[in-house]
């Protein structure tokens, strides 16, 4: 069989995994990953230097994503791509944070997330409608409107949900957990990739990474299924964490699934003025970034350069969180 280097990155991760997935270390090597006490592994994310962003024009997507509107492809705020240096290592969730361990979270530590706590509930989604309907109050992070498992990644978490989690996971452990940044997480996803992708450039190849829009979700959106991956990934909704292949980092779902919180604020113009170590974003605003893209999202939206955004209170079916912990 021919092997690519995208193939090679998928083995690369698989080999990671398991043979760190327990905190194993062979001689003298650091464990590449580590088990913490709600059962999340994370891996480590080596310091190093990355090309952040996109410069592709308009022309050059409508060539791949030949069934979007020419108005889809304005992304100014990818651009300018620039030299990024993680100047430390640091700790990444390998998958999503799913709904066993957010339980986990509400039970031990007596919290209530926010869609419960302000009492005006989140977002669901309506069966036969192709609609998602909020804030209702009968939809939570317990109750999306389609199943969901423990292992499935928790939903309608707000970004102050996501924070409390990870300063209440500090104090429990007395590590530093965090969301990551938006530096961080881009380069987590492509993991020395350049492509649209960790998988290449080819929309299709999502089938084999990620729980995107596919034939599988369209069923219960047929009025945008004109967008839809013609493959299937298995999903309708979200997944399990982990069930795809790995990146060369050996993390899970960076493509897909849900929505991730990160800790900066997002601005437009940013990367024009962008330090080039550790940027933490800007030192304020009114929108939080989230990245990755999810189960309902169409492939142009789920490629590693594109960046969207929320209000901190956003509690919504489609966005998550995946946490980070300081080296």
């Amino acid at each position: 069989m021919k092997m690519t280097m995208q193939t090679i990155g998928y083995r690369l991760g698989v080999l990671l995994v398991t043979a760190f997935g327990a905190g194993f270390s062979s001689g003298d090597e650091p464990a590449r990953i580590v088990v913490n006490t709600l059962g999340m592994k994370l891996v480590l994310i080596p310091a190093g230097e990355f090309a952040m962003g996109s410069d592709e024009k308009p022309a050059e997507l409508a060539k791949t994503y030949t069934r979007y509107e020419a108005r889809r492809f304005a992304f100014a705020d990818e651009a300018p791509v620039h030299k990024v240096n993680i100047t430390k290592a640091f700790w990444l969730g390998a998958t999503e944070v799913t709904r066993s361990q957010f339980q986990k979270y509400i039970e031990l530590s007596g919290n209530k997330s926010e869609a419960e706590a302000d009492g005006q509930g989140g977002w669901g989604y309506v069966s036969g409608k192709e609609e998602f309907v909020g804030r209702d109050v009968k939809y939570s992070w317990k109750t999306p409107g389609f199943e969901q498992g423990g292992e499935h990644p928790v939903v309608n978490v707000s970004w102050y949900d996501a924070t409390r989690f990870c300063q209440w996971l500090s104090a429990k452990e007395g590590k530093k957990y965090r969301l990551p940044t938006e530096a961080e997480w881009e380069y987590a996803c492509r993991a020395g990739s350049r492509t649209r992708y960790s998988s290449g450039d080819d929309p299709e190849s999502l089938l084999q990474i990620a729980n995107t829009f596919d034939a599988d979700s369209k069923v219960n959106f047929p009025k945008w299924q004109a967008f839809a991956l013609t493959g299937h990934d298995g999903y309708a909704f979200t997944a399990p964490v982990g069930k795809f292949a790995p990146n060369a980092f050996g993390l899970y779902d960076m493509h897909g699934n849900v929505w991730e919180w990160c800790s900066d604020w997002f601005s437009e113009d940013y990367y024009a003025k962008s330090p080039a170590n550790d940027p933490q974003g800007p030192p304020e605003g009114s929108l939080k970034v989230r990245r990755g893209g999810s189960w309902h999202s169409w492939s142009l939206y789920t490629r590693a350069s594109f960046r969207n955004w929320n209000t901190p209170s956003t509690r919504y079916v489609l966005l998550g969180f995946r946490v980070a912990r300081e080296e």
